[in-house]
């Protein structure tokens, strides 16, 4: 760039000059343009870093390994009653999460009551509980093929004393680790 400008202003200065002292004839020939000085080629586009592939500390364990740890927390449920509350609705987003990020493990949710009812009621009542949990699960993105259910009624209470603070504690939907998809 300075040379085509050096170039231009010393053919500027000389047809000046020129003119001065020009008496006829042709003017003088000024000096070709200088061709600009091409770009450096563009650099090649950036290609992402791949990240490396971490390994999941979890994936090499068993299933019965897997569960012992309490990854997957319950929900609960009001009496007789199969809807899922909204303060246990973050609780299964947690768990859905945390399945779709470990999509090599298989779970069974549980539905359990408390003892008031006949065993028939119960077992009806914990499908439903179970039902509406995997259902929920589903509608969050896990898919339904590492999902089942089942209902234990009332037969395996966490808490055998007949109170509402035992009972309430009974009324849940378990989420076990039951197998692994590879």
């Amino acid at each position: 760039m300075r040379q085509s400008t050096l170039a231009v202003l010393l053919a500027l200065g000389l047809a000046f000059a020129g003119c001065h002292h020009h008496k006829g004839g042709p003017a003088p020939a000024l000096p070709p343009p200088v061709a600009p000085a091409t770009p450096p080629p563009a650099p090649p586009p950036a290609t992402p870093e791949i990240a490396p592939q971490v390994e999941d500390p979890l994936a090499g364990l068993s299933s019965a390994e897997l569960e012992s740890r309490g990854l997957l927390a319950d929900i609960h449920f009001e009496f007789d009653i199969a809807d899922l509350r909204d303060a246990d609705k973050p609780v299964l987003a947690q768990n859905a999460d945390f399945l779709k990020s470990h999509d090599y493990i298989k779970v069974t949710v549980q539905g359990h009551c408390d003892e008031r009812g006949t065993v028939e009621y119960n077992l009806a009542l914990g499908e439903r509980r179970a039902r509406n949990a995997y259902d929920y699960l589903v509608s969050l993105g896990v898919p339904a093929d590492r999902l089942k259910t089942v209902s234990y009624g009332k037969e395996i209470p966490l808490c055998q004393e007949s109170s509402e603070a035992c009972w309430a504690r009974n009324r849940r939907a378990h989420f076990e680790i039951t197998g692994k998809v590879r």
